[in-house]
């Protein structure tokens, strides 16, 4: 089965969720998020989920970040809102994407770690993943571990894993309009006047912390 990762907060549980539900599934871990801006804020998110498929002993792919490709897609849908129109076209985008990489792998089965995300409608992927099941013919599992105290036991892995918690979905139109909100900077999109400062981060990781 291949697993489309957004972040290691989602990831980490969801991955140790799909272990224990599809004990004869070989999971291959495919990272597609153009949609991550600005671009060190997308390394800092693919250095912890290596860390955390490391550690699960799942095998990681790095999809292209072709940024360029993915803010045509959205033109037009900038001021949408979270869960909005602009979210299903970056759905169907990385569904098209990790599809078609599943294809590739000789994979029939496809599933995303967004599930789990609060930030995401449930509905909404299902309705993207079935659209592309019928298209390419590649499964799309969705399993629900946000009912049923998941989202609770999601925190608690998150703080026991050290995960990198990141304050915002990804997008550079979600991020304006969060900011805009609080009434606050955007400071991800500042450069550091030191090397003491991991660019492009809110929080740098314990573990990143410890190698400085």
């Amino acid at each position: 089965m291949l697993v489309h990762i957004c972040c290691s907060v989602d990831s980490h549980f969801f991955l140790q969720k799909l272990q224990s539900d599809f004990p004869d599934e070989k999971l291959t871990a495919f990272f597609y998020d153009p949609n991550i801006h600005p671009y060190l804020e997308y390394k800092l998110r693919l250095l912890d989920v290596e860390r955390s498929c490391k550690k699960l002993g799942i095998s990681l792919i790095e999809g292209e970040y072709d940024f360029e490709s993915w803010m045509q897609a959205v033109k037009g849908l900038e001021r949408e809102r979270e869960k909005g129109a602009r979210c299903e076209v970056c759905f169907d985008r990385r569904f098209e994407v990790s599809a078609k990489k599943a294809l590739e792998l000789g994979e029939n089965k496809i599933t995303t770690t967004l599930l789990v995300s609060p930030l995401k409608s449930q509905e909404q992927l299902k309705r993207s993943g079935d659209a592309f099941f019928k298209e390419h013919g590649v499964e799309f599992i969705a399993p629900d571990y946000r009912s049923k105290g998941g989202t609770q036991d999601q925190s608690r892995v998150t703080k026991e894993e050290m995960l990198y918690r990141q304050d915002y979905c990804g997008c550079i139109y979600g991020l304006t309009m969060q900011r805009e909100e609080q009434n606050r900077i955007m400071d991800e999109m500042f450069s550091p006047i030191s090397n003491t400062t991991l660019p492009a981060s809110r929080t740098t990781p314990y573990y990143v912390q410890k190698k400085s």
